[in-house]
């Protein structure tokens, strides 16, 4: 198992950015930058044993400086929308960019995944790591109190890439975060994801109004295109006349995972039936934010020249719930001084013969 570290380029302000590959004893590669936390390649075999990328991204920083969708990033503070860029904390009134029509998306305009991190490499018996740090200062984008952030990346010899989320503050705060990357199991981007099979632990989900708010209802999946409660093809369950999906132009909802949040549980599988390759995400989180690439519209090219297009990629998002500061009913996104804010979530690679 080994890290290997070189340039990958340098931001405007001329601060060097570096590419970090782990390297695991199968082969198994991960790339990822300091520059967002960006997971830019994930090199999984199939069931023949050929390794193939399975997440969009660009083949150099310039891409994801310029015309980036949020691929493979870490997002906070606050992950998902927030109702017209505002909440209420103890009475008082924090308003933030709405940079998603009425709403606050992702953390703002600058949020995490355009921040350059402090990163630390580690090599300890089966696992070897990439942490990194970051202190969002009190203000940064509309934020309450100074958010010291540590997300670290670790590559298993079982081809398990896990995500660990450490955060404190020094005022009362809210914080969300999550990994966006996109994938496809099949050629990271190159064709439609619509036949993947995708399982999500979910009896019921958020639904959402026509800006992607959730209206606080928990709603069941049953008799709905959002029962993947057994493995389902995607596209076959993506039905066009269904309010939910023709708000979202697809999938782009909240999953409430079934079991306790804060332990580690299964919440969704994705298998891609030509090459076999299985994903298992697991997570300490209360949801899952599936996204069908429904914003993919061919006008980004990315790793080889490939062209992103609608449906090509899907996002399985762990975290607590889009617009939680504004919904008292949801799992609280509150963090006070003293307190520690800390989840995982494990991307488990395989294949199915």
């Amino acid at each position: 198992m080994k890290v290997q570290e070189k340039e990958f380029g340098k931001m405007p302000v001329n601060i060097p950015v570096s590419l970090f590959t782990l390297t695991n004893t199968n082969n198994m590669k991960v790339e990822i930058t300091n520059y967002g936390g960006i997971i830019t390649s994930i090199l999984v075999p199939d069931r023949k044993g050929i390794l193939g990328d399975v997440v969009l991204g660009f083949d150099n920083l310039e891409g994801y400086l310029d015309k980036n969708p949020y691929f493979g990033c870490i997002i906070g503070r606050y992950g998902n929308r927030i109702a017209k860029g505002k909440y209420i904390l103890d009475g008082k009134t924090y308003s933030m960019a709405t940079n998603d029509g009425p709403n606050h998306l992702h953390g703002g305009l600058t949020g995490f995944d355009k921040v350059v991190w402090t990163p630390e490499t580690s090599e300890a018996g089966d696992e070897i790591g990439l942490k990194l740090s970051y202190l969002s200062k009190d203000g940064e984008e509309g934020y309450p109190g100074n958010l010291s952030v540590i997300v670290t990346y670790l590559l298993t010899n079982e081809n398990d890439l896990i995500i660990d989320y450490l955060a404190e503050t020094d005022k009362k705060t809210i914080v969300n975060l999550t990994n966006h990357s996109y994938f496809n199991l099949k050629d990271a981007g190159a064709s439609s994801i619509l036949d993947h099979e995708l399982l999500i632990e979910a009896d019921r989900f958020t639904p959402v109004d026509n800006t992607l708010i959730p209206t606080g209802e928990y709603r069941p999946v049953e008799n709905t295109p959002f029962d993947f409660r057994k493995p389902s093809k995607i596209g076959s369950q993506m039905v066009s006349d269904n309010e939910q999906i023709k708000i979202a132009g697809g999938y782009d909802h909240n999953f409430i995972i079934n079991g306790q949040p804060g332990e580690l549980r299964v919440a969704a599988k994705a298998f891609e039936p030509d090459t076999g390759r299985v994903l298992k995400v697991l997570t300490t989180e209360p949801g899952l934010q599936f996204y069908s690439g429904n914003f993919l519209d061919g006008t980004i090219t990315g790793k080889n020249g490939i062209f992103y297009k609608q449906r090509h990629a899907f996002c399985l998002e762990t975290q607590h719930y889009p617009d939680s500061p504004n919904k008292p009913d949801f799992p609280s996104t509150v963090l006070n001084p003293g307190e520690e804010y800390h989840t995982t979530t494990i991307y488990k690679f395989s294949v199915d013969e």
